[in-house]
């Protein structure tokens, strides 16, 4: 899959831009706040329906106006399509699919693959587990649409037992309706969960090592899944949330239950939130993405786009140049690459026979350059 045109109007910075891209490396070369980064996540909000920093989508209208527009042209599976993607003040977003309106926005998640790595990357390694699942899900979710819908059904069987509980609800029938739902999606999520961090794990190494080189360092993902018991095995999670229920309705929320499930990192056994260093995280987070990408890849049968937002900072230039060749070979696709230093850009150049573009970014505009 690749993007060949991306059309934007009022979408952060970015009053007015159109921009033809190349099949493998397009570089986005400028200074901090200029645009770069916007770009990135105008496409990421093609594949998504949602800003890749999580803000309200009413932040992504350029000030003082009131809608923003994107409009991309994509090969897909051999065929042209096109997506327009609306956003106005007030009124709720729309997505067309070659001219066909999206009724659920849900049912676009995973056509359109797409991977960012991006600095906020630290935070899968040292910010909270809901940061951790919230990347299992969208991963998964990408390749996996029935998982997408267990996913929906529970979290909206979680919202209404919360409510109970802090409605101060004593009908034991309506809990166990509810906690009946939340059972039936759970059945679904887990084994899923725990797969797939299994499967993960051997292509992370692979990319860790790619990245790190041969360094003796080892790298693992430990899926902690609430309802893993060491005695017994797996418990459900009516039984789980029957015997949690006096304590749940204590502190008026419910305690337990996949969406307490979280990925334990280490580095030579130690838990990398406690002990690696910057440059081991970004080294770390970075290869994760590389790994989900491959596992999209396997999943979708298509090549994800892959947006790589200031991923060289904090790395030295060993590690950089791995990473250079990595993304300029066969096994990825069509590229997207930010950075405020035009001699890692000019190197990446060098690896891609001729295949790429350039633009200097400054005050949300694109002027390509001819690399010289």
């Amino acid at each position: 899959m690749r993007l060949e045109t991306l059309t934007l109007t009022n979408f952060k910075n970015i009053e007015e831009a159109k921009l033809e891209f190349s099949p493998k490396i397009n570089c986005f070369l400028g200074n901090n706040g200029m645009g770069k980064s916007n770009l990135l996540d105008a496409i990421y909000f093609m594949s998504f329906c949602k800003s890749f920093t999580g803000v309200p989508d009413a932040m992504l209208i350029r000030n003082g106006e009131d809608f923003a527009l994107s409009k991309g042209n994509y090969q897909r599976s051999g065929a042209s399509e096109e997506l327009i993607l609306g956003l106005a003040r007030g009124r709720r977003k729309s997505l067309k699919r070659s001219g066909k309106e999206y009724t659920r926005l849900s049912e676009h998640i995973g056509l359109f693959p797409l991977v960012m790595a991006a600095p906020s990357d630290s935070n899968l390694v040292r910010g909270t587990s809901e940061e951790r699942r919230r990347w299992m899900d969208m991963v998964i979710s990408q390749g996996d649409r029935r998982y997408l819908e267990a996913l929906i059904r529970y979290n909206s069987s979680l919202e209404q037992r919360n409510r109970l509980l802090r409605d101060g609800v004593c009908d034991t029938a309506l809990y166990e309706a509810v906690e009946l739902q939340m059972d039936m999606a759970s059945a679904y999520l887990h084994p899923k969960r725990k797969a797939w961090i299994a499967e993960l794990q051997e292509i992370f190494s692979k990319f860790y090592k790619a990245v790190a080189g041969e360094n003796g360092e080892e790298v693992k993902l430990v899926f902690n899944g609430s309802l893993d018991s060491d005695a017994v095995g797996q418990v459900s999670l009516v039984s789980l949330l029957e015997s949690s229920r006096r304590k749940d309705e204590l502190v008026k929320h419910t305690t337990a239950g996949p969406h307490r499930d979280d990925i334990e990192m280490t580095l030579n056994g130690m838990a990398m939130r406690r002990t690696a260093s910057e440059g081991q995280c970004k080294t770390f987070t970075t290869a994760l993405r590389f790994a989900q990408y491959e596992f999209l890849h396997r999943a979708s049968g298509m090549r994800p786009l892959l947006l790589l937002d200031d991923i060289f900072d904090k790395l030295d230039a060993d590690r950089v140049e791995r990473i250079m060749k990595l993304v300029t070979g066969d096994d990825f696709g069509q590229i997207f690459i930010t950075d405020t230093n035009r001699e890692h850009l000019a190197e990446i150049m060098s690896h891609t026979a001729g295949d790429y573009a350039m633009w200097k970014v400054s005050g949300g505009a694109f002027s390509k350059t001819d690399n010289n």
